[in-house]
């Protein structure tokens, strides 16, 4: 993977289906992905009326690129369902909630192949995210994804997981997240980087926190995460502040850059007082390309 091939999209803000005002908003302000929700924000009896809606909405738009659908997961009967009626707006993307594997990013490359060659849309055009921990089973197959169609990122979420493990808490005295869903996170951050996927951050459940939210996006970040959900629109300006390199990183990386390059056959270079070597090269050149 290099970092010029991963999807720029720092914010993935949801926005509930149900309701054309909040996509509104959501699509009028800073997101880089704004995600139509058909799943857990609607209730099951609205899920027909959603469906209209997000497809009325996505229709009116002209920035439909950076639209995408989070379906319900593939192990019902509403997923196809969801495809069909949205699909003939040409969402940007579909996020794939629950996966358990690369078969299920198979599975629904098939299905929008088909519903692509019958709405007259670019075959192979619609991307595909996929949420990789929901499930226990999910927490094994996390490394399996490298080659699955359309995928471009991979996040996790602790609340389903949670629940399905019948966990009541998630997180220590600390604010930490607990054993278990730290490495639902780490699963998530490896698994994304083998299979050429940008990893992108859960959500922050608490929208005012803002300054904690800014300290763990820049974590994460620190961390190898590429982006962050977003379940607020006041999240979102924190989130791209945070996932942009500043002009300190940026400078320091060209005199990386610039070090190697006045010595082109050295394995090592010294710089500032430090010896770095090439991993920090590539690093180097990752986050000038990242920006």
């Amino acid at each position: 993977m290099t970092e010029t091939s991963l999807i720029k999209a720092r914010s993935w803000l949801f926005a509930p289906g149900d309701s054309a005002k909040k996509m509104g908003k959501a699509a009028d302000g800073e997101a880089d992905i704004v995600l139509l929700d058909l799943e857990d924000s609607v209730m099951p009896e609205s899920k027909s009326a959603a469906r209209v809606t997000v497809h009325a909405f996505l229709a009116s738009r002209a920035d439909r690129h950076r639209l995408w659908v989070r379906i319900n997961p593939l192990s019902g009967e509403d997923a196809r369902i969801d495809l069909e009626a949205i699909m003939p707006a040409a969402p940007g993307g579909i996020f794939l909630p629950k996966a358990e594997g690369k078969a299920d990013v198979e599975a629904l490359d098939q299905m929008l192949s088909e519903l692509e060659a019958k709405h007259g849309i670019a075959a192979g055009s619609t991307k595909v995210a996929a949420l990789v921990t929901e499930t226990p089973k999910a927490m094994f197959t996390t490394g399996e994804y490298a080659g699955s169609p359309r995928l471009v990122a991979m996040s996790w979420g602790a609340e389903d997981l949670s629940s399905a493990l019948g966990a009541r808490v998630q997180f220590q005295a600390s604010g930490q997240y607990m054993p278990t869903f730290e490495l639902a996170r780490s699963l998530c951050l490896v698994g994304a980087v083998a299979a050429g996927a940008a990893p992108i951050e859960t959500i922050q459940s608490d929208f005012r926190d803002l300054d904690g939210l800014k300290e763990r996006a820049l974590m994460v970040r620190s961390q190898g995460y590429r982006g962050m959900l977003a379940i607020h629109p006041a999240q979102v300006p924190v989130i791209n502040d945070a996932f942009t390199p500043s002009e300190e990183e940026l400078a320091h990386a060209r005199a990386i850059i610039a070090a190697f390059d006045a010595d082109s056959g050295a394995g090592t270079v010294g710089l500032n007082g430090a010896m770095l070597d090439r991993p920090h090269l590539d690093l180097a050149k990752a986050l000038l390309a990242s920006a």
